[in-house]
């Protein structure tokens, strides 16, 4: 495969293999608490990965900051990202609501990009950005309007937590752009998940009772969740951020919820409304535009 060739499928690789990132959420929901899972996820997947990296002698990071950088990056872009995201969830934030949240970044990290990456933002990235952000507006809003009107007080704490996630993977894209990016990504990601568990193993102690029951359900779950996103997604966003500017990374975001309600679609039965597709369109649109040259 041509270096040409994987630019150009990696992007749609990663959104779709990153999406499922929802659909397992739901699907473990009845027999594991998101934190405890996404733990014996983050170790599995760095047993593997350092396998590897030891069989192909893969270079090591040598430098105690080198180091450092790895174990911050980690507990931003997986510890608090994805565990704030799923604790959330699991605690009350409706999915729509949760995947809008999450939607804001391309946002967030166009505003950032200028001061903490030197990035230039031309005005047609911003249009694309702003389509981007109707198009998932318009797919969430269904779910968003169908929730209780007391139920959105009850999770403000839940709320929080999910905003603070997405400024999480903002900050950590930034981080790993600046001070991991000439790292070799099969030992860097080891290290990443290590930071990973620095944070979630405590947080799964305190705010659960450690439930993860194996069976058919988690167990094939749990393995396309190690192989496929925390080894295979991650190393394509990996490669993203390396090879592409920050901002048209994290402007494929934009894709990660319409391509999992078209997957919750066919596995759960939900149904799209034509609002929703309206918005499907408009959002890979905004893509197109958002991370064009």
């Amino acid at each position: 495969m041509t270096a040409t060739t994987l630019n150009r499928l990696a992007p749609l690789s990663f959104v779709l293999i990153w999406s499922t990132g929802w659909i397992v959420a739901r699907a473990i929901a009845p027999y594991a608490d998101p934190l405890t899972f996404l733990a014996a996820r983050y170790a599995f997947a760095g047993f593997c990965l350092a396998i590897f990296a030891l069989a192909v002698a893969a270079p090591w990071p040598q430098r105690r900051a080198d180091i450092g950088h790895g174990l911050v990056s980690g507990m931003l872009i997986h510890a608090i990202y994805l565990g704030g995201v799923w604790w959330a969830v699991a605690n009350g934030v409706p999915a729509g609501m949760s995947a809008l949240i999450a939607a804001l970044q391309p946002i967030l990290t166009a505003a950032f990009a200028p001061w903490l990456a030197g990035e230039r933002i031309r005005s047609g990235h911003w249009i694309g950005i702003v389509l981007g952000f109707i198009g998932i507006v318009l797919v969430v809003t269904p779910k968003i309007s169908s929730a209780e009107p007391g139920h959105l007080a009850a999770v403000l704490v839940p709320l929080a937590v999910n905003v603070a996630a997405m400024v999480s993977v903002t900050l950590g894209t930034f981080y790993q752009k600046r001070f991991v990016a000439t790292a070799d990504l099969r030992t860097a990601t080891v290290v990443q998940y290590a930071g990973a568990l620095i944070l979630t193993i405590p947080a799964a102690l305190l705010l659960e009772d450690m439930r993860l029951e194996w069976n058919a359900v988690t167990i094939g779950w749990m393995a396309w969740s190690v192989l496929a996103i925390s080894i295979g997604a991650v190393a394509l966003l990996l490669l993203l951020i390396r090879r592409g500017a920050v901002a048209r990374a994290a402007a494929l975001i934009y894709l990660v919820p319409p391509a999992a309600a078209v997957q919750a679609y066919f596995l759960f039965d939900e149904t799209l409304t034509w609002v929703q597709v309206l918005g499907m369109a408009l959002a890979a649109i905004g893509v197109w535009r958002a991370t064009r040259g």
